[in-house]
C-alpha cells in the first residue's frame, strides 16, 4: 500500500512540476523580448522625405489656407533634466516616430531622455486681424513648444490633437524659429500609452516617441469657427441638430449653415450666435441615412457673420444615422443602426506599421487596412487600444465601416514586462476563477486623472465622425478602476453613441454591451442572456499562420497555430459558422482577432507588410455574409 502512495505522489510531483514548467515556458515565451526586421510595404517607396503626408489632416472642419510643416526637421537627443540644445545632431522625418524606419533615424528614446526637435519655416501672409495657429496632430507624450525663443506652450497626452495661437510670437520680415520639446516615459509612466512597450514582447510592440501625426499652420480671423457636431439626429422626424462652436463671438453675430447632397443645397439655417456654442436644428423631411451600405455624407458649409460681414468660413460633413439597442422578435437585446438590427462582425485593428509603427506612411497606405476590412465582408473595426488621424476616420466614413473606438491603455502599474504580466494574470484570475462581482480595480490618483483627462480630449477630438458607433473605455481590466464611474461619465459626454462596459473580463453590469472574449473556448455561451444589454464577442479567434517572406521576427505566435494555409482557412470556416450559430441565440457581435500580423503576433488575416491576404478576400466575404445580413427590429431603439 505504502508503494501505491508512494507511486501516486511520485506521479502527482512529476504531474505538478510538468506543468510548472510549461507554464513557466509558455510565460517566458510571451515575455521574452522580440528583435524585429522593419519590413517595408507597398508604400514604402511612395515616401517623399522633403512632404510626406501632405494631405489636408482635418476633413471635418477644413479651410483652404494652410501650410503643411512635415518633412525633414532637426533632432537631438539630451538628458531629460538637460537646457536646450545649441546643437542638433541629425535629420528626421516628421510625422513618422523616431523609432520608426520612415523617421531616418530608427532610435529609441528611453524615460530618462529627452527629445528636442527643430524647423525653420517662414511666415504665411496674414490679413488684418488674422491669428495664426500651430496644430499638432500627435505627439508622444508630453510636448513643449517654443516660437523664437518664447515658451509657447505644453500639452500632454499621446493620442489627440492640441492647438497654439503662436501670433505674438512671431517676429516680422525673418524666418521662424520653432522648437519642440517631447519627453515620453511609454510603459513607466501615468498616461495611456496602448501597446508600446520599452521592451516589446508577446502582445507589446515597439515604443513610439515624438511627433506622429502632421504638423501644420492655419491662418484663421480672430473670429473663427472651432468645432461643429452633430448632437442628435431622429430619422423618423428627418431632423439632425449641429452645435457649432465658435471663437470671440459676440452678441448680434449670426451662424449659418448650408446643408448639399451631391453638391445641390437640401436645406440650410441661420440663427444668431449670442454665445461661443450654438445648437441649430436642420430639418430634411427625405433624410438619407449613413450605413455600412451606402455611407452617404451630406457636405455642410458653415458661416460665421457679424453685420452683413463674413467673419470665417468652413467645409465640414456629417453622416445622418442612429445608435441603439432593442429587443427582437424572440425578446433578445441587438445592436441597431438606423431602427434595424445589424450584427457587428468586425475585426480588432491594431493600426500598426512596419516602416512606420504608428504612422502610416502614406494617406493611400491609410485607407488601405480600411478597404481591406470591407473587402473581406466585415463591416466593423475595433480600432484597439489606438487613436487614429483624423483622415483615417473620415476613410471610414466615405468608406462606409461601423468603428468601436477604444481608449488607449495605461496605468500605474506598467512598469516592466514580468510584474505587468503578473498583475494581468491577477486581474484575469479574478475575472474567471471568481466571482467578479464586486471586485473593484484600483489606480493611482495621478494616473487615474490623466485616463480621465485623455479619455474626455479623445472623445472631444472624435465626436465628429459617424463612423464611430460605440466608445470602448476599459479593455481587459488593463488600467481599469472605478467602472461604474467612468462609463457613466463616457455616457454623459456622448449619449448618442454606445458604451462598452468593459470589453472583456471584469465586468460590473454597467454600460450598453456585456462583452465577453473568447479565444479558444467561442463555443461557450452564457445563460440566461444579461438583462438589457446585448452580449457581444469583443474579441475571439486569433488564428495563427506565418506567412513565409512577410514576418517581421524569426518565431512568431498566436492563440493556435496552423503550418498551412488550408488548415487555416478551414479553421476559419469553422470558427465563423460556430459564431453563426450562435446569433440565434442571443450573440449580437463578433470581434475577430486581427487585422494584420503585428510584429510578434501571426494572428492577422493579412501580413504585416500587407503585401499578402491569407485567405482569398472573395472566400472571407462568401462565409462573412452570412452573418452581416440585416434582422428586422420588433420594439423601438432604447439609445
Amino acid at each position: 500500500m505504502k508503494k501505491i502512495f508512494f507511486g501516486i505522489a511520485v506521479v502527482l510531483l512529476i504531474s505538478i512540476a510538468g506543468l510548472t514548467a510549461t507554464v513557466g515556458y509558455q510565460l517566458y515565451k510571451f515575455t521574452r523580448p522580440v528583435e524585429t526586421i522593419a519590413l517595408s510595404t507597398p508604400w514604402t517607396e511612395n515616401v517623399d522625405s522633403q512632404a510626406p503626408l501632405p494631405e489636408y489632416p482635418r476633413p471635418q472642419l477644413r479651410r483652404d489656407r494652410w501650410q503643411s510643416l512635415n518633412g525633414l526637421w532637426q533632432y537631438t537627443i539630451t538628458p531629460r533634466e538637460a537646457a536646450a540644445p545649441t546643437h542638433f545632431e541629425g535629420s528626421i522625418v516628421v510625422p513618422f516616430p523616431i523609432e520608426s524606419l520612415l523617421s531616418g533615424v530608427q532610435r529609441s528614446l528611453l524615460p530618462e531622455d529627452r527629445l528636442w526637435y527643430r524647423r525653420i519655416f517662414d511666415t504665411p501672409p496674414l490679413e488684418a486681424r488674422e491669428r495664426l495657429i500651430l496644430h499638432f496632430g500627435a505627439v508622444d507624450w508630453e510636448a513643449e513648444v517654443w516660437l523664437n525663443g518664447t515658451r509657447i506652450g505644453v500639452h500632454q497626452g499621446g493620442f489627440d490633437p492640441f492647438s497654439f495661437d503662436i501670433t505674438d510670437a512671431l517676429i516680422k520680415g525673418v524666418a521662424q524659429e520653432l522648437v519642440v520639446a517631447v519627453w515620453d516615459p511609454t510603459n513607466t509612466g501615468p498616461g495611456a500609452v496602448g501597446k508600446q512597450h520599452l521592451v516589446p514582447h508577446g502582445i507589446r510592440y515597439t515604443a513610439v516617441s515624438g511627433i506622429w501625426q502632421t504638423v501644420w499652420l492655419e491662418p484663421v480671423p480672430a473670429q473663427h469657427i472651432l468645432s461643429v457636431a452633430v448632437t442628435a439626429t431622429d430619422l423618423t422626424a428627418g431632423s439632425v441638430t449641429l452645435a457649432v462652436e465658435s471663437h470671440d463671438t459676440e452678441p448680434g453675430d449670426e451662424i449659418e449653415i448650408e446643408v448639399r447632397a451631391d453638391g445641390e443645397i437640401v436645406t440650410s439655417a441661420r440663427d444668431d450666435a449670442p454665445t461661443e456654442r450654438v445648437s441649430m436644428q436642420l430639418l430634411q423631411p427625405d433624410l438619407r441615412a449613413w450605413s455600412p451600405e451606402d455611407p452617404f455624407l451630406y457636405e455642410l458649409q458653415v458661416s460665421l457673420w457679424r453685420n452683413g460681414k463674413l467673419l470665417d468660413r468652413v467645409e465640414s460633413y456629417f453622416g445622418a444615422r442612429e445608435v441603439g439597442i432593442a429587443r427582437d422578435s424572440e425578446g433578445i437585446w441587438r445592436l441597431m443602426l438606423n431602427g434595424s438590427a445589424i450584427f457587428h462582425l468586425g475585426l480588432l485593428d491594431q493600426g500598426w506599421w512596419p516602416d512606420g509603427l504608428y504612422t502610416a506612411p502614406t494617406d493611400e497606405a491609410l485607407a488601405f487596412d480600411i478597404e481591406a476590412t470591407k473587402k473581406m465582408g466585415f463591416n466593423t473595426i475595433r480600432k484597439h487600444v489606438k487613436v487614429e488621424p483624423a483622415r483615417w476616420y473620415w476613410h471610414a466614413d466615405r468608406l462606409g465601416v461601423l468603428v468601436w473606438q477604444d481608449m488607449p491603455t495605461g496605468s500605474d502599474r506598467d512598469a516592466s514586462r514580468f510584474t505587468q504580466i503578473l498583475d494581468q494574470a491577477g486581474d484575469f484570475f479574478s475575472a474567471h476563477l471568481l466571482n467578479s462581482k464586486g471586485v473593484r480595480l484600483e489606480r493611482s490618483p495621478e494616473s487615474a486623472a490623466y485616463f480621465r483627462q485623455e479619455l474626455a480630449s479623445m472623445m472631444a477630438g472624435l465626436k465628429t465622425f459617424p463612423s464611430i458607433v460605440a466608445w470602448v473605455p476599459f479593455n481587459e481590466a488593463w488600467g481599469q478602476f472605478d467602472t461604474d464611474e467612468v462609463l457613466a461619465e463616457a455616457a454623459a459626454m456622448d449619449p448618442t453613441r454606445l458604451i462598452d462596459g468593459p470589453s472583456g473580463w471584469i465586468d460590473t453590469g454597467s454600460g450598453d454591451i456585456r462583452d465577453l472574449h473568447m479565444y479558444g473556448r467561442e463555443a461557450e455561451f452564457i445563460s440566461p442572456l444579461p438583462p438589457r444589454r446585448p452580449l457581444v464577442y469583443g474579441e475571439f479567434g486569433g488564428l495563427g499562420y506565418p506567412f513565409e517572406g512577410h514576418l517581421a521576427v524569426e518565431s512568431g505566435w498566436g492563440y493556435s497555430a496552423f503550418e498551412s494555409q488550408a488548415a487555416f482557412e478551414k479553421a476559419y470556416v469553422e470558427l465563423l459558422g460556430l459564431i453563426e450559430s450562435l446569433r440565434p441565440l442571443g450573440l449580437a457581435g463578433a470581434i475577430y482577432t486581427q487585422t494584420t500580423d503585428v510584429e510578434s503576433e501571426i494572428n492577422g488575416l493579412i501580413t504585416y507588410d500587407r503585401r499578402q491576404f491569407k485567405i482569398p478576400p472573395q472566400r472571407l466575404t462568401e462565409v462573412n455574409g452570412r452573418l452581416t445580413k440585416k434582422i428586422l427590429p420588433s420594439a423601438p431603439m432604447e439609445k
